[in-house]
């Protein structure tokens, strides 16, 4: 084969390459049948807005729990629901610096400072990395070593369940779950057959996956995979009956 034949082979390949890489760019972030319908989300991270939306097709006055629920609007996925649909809740962070946030801004919402486990009153260490205006938080050491030097507390841990119960809550309609890769010993505290909520929103770090897929097989629920190309970063779940 000449050189020149080679020549045009390799650039036809590349060429190919280019417009498979467009196409694929194109299909993950052209916007979706969600953005169309109710535009671009207003204060989530990512889809996570417009998903709940969606699932609840804009339901007035109704009732989350928030886990990891960090600043009361930035990059929240419940603020919608109470700005401007009057849900109320209850929001749960361990970073308790969050709280004066949420009692000036959120006022039907119910601000708790714990790290959400398996079982209640007994102390983590946890650890919070700042960088600029980005904050990450884990009690997972080497988690949170990736974003920078974090700075060490100590926290309080509590079961979803007592403090649903401590809280008068028999039920609702939404739990948000986003703890850095703790979500199945959160899980492992709660009594999802009896609080029952009609969509969990949760974060699906591969680490952590099959553990949260075996949870919620478990107890009756599955996967939307609707929402699967919207928002590949969590994982929404349904009672299948």
């Amino acid at each position: 084969m000449s050189n020149t034949a080679i020549g045009k082979r390799r650039a036809g390949s590349a060429l190919l390459l280019i417009v498979l890489s467009l196409l694929v760019l194109w299909c993950f972030h052209r916007p979706n049948e969600l953005v169309k319908k109710y535009g671009r989300q207003l204060y989530s991270k990512g889809n996570e807005e417009l998903i709940i939306r969606d699932f609840f097709q804009d339901k007035k006055a109704g009732f989350f729990v928030d886990v990891g629920a960090n600043h009361y609007r930035i990059e929240s996925t419940t603020y919608f629901l109470e700005e401007r649909l009057g849900w109320q809740g209850i929001a749960i962070d361990a970073a308790g610096d969050f709280e004066a946030g949420y009692l000036e801004h959120r006022k039907k919402t119910r601000f708790f400072c714990f790290y959400v486990s398996d079982r209640s009153d007994a102390e983590v260490d946890f650890y919070i990395t700042q960088k600029n205006y980005e904050r990450r938080s884990s009690a997972n050491r080497e988690w949170s070593a990736k974003y920078g030097k974090a700075e060490k507390t100590k926290v309080l841990t509590i079961t979803l369940n007592d403090l649903l119960t401590k809280e008068g809550v028999s039920g609702f309609d939404l739990l948000s779950m986003d703890i850095e890769l703790a979500e199945p010993a959160a899980l492992a505290g709660f009594d999802i057959e009896k609080y029952r909520p009609a969509l969990v929103c949760i974060e699906f770090h591969k680490e952590v996956r099959q553990s949260i897929l075996d949870y919620f097989t478990k107890h009756g629920y599955g996967i939307l995979e609707k929402y699967r190309r919207i928002d590949p970063a969590n994982a929404y779940f349904a009672p299948l009956r």
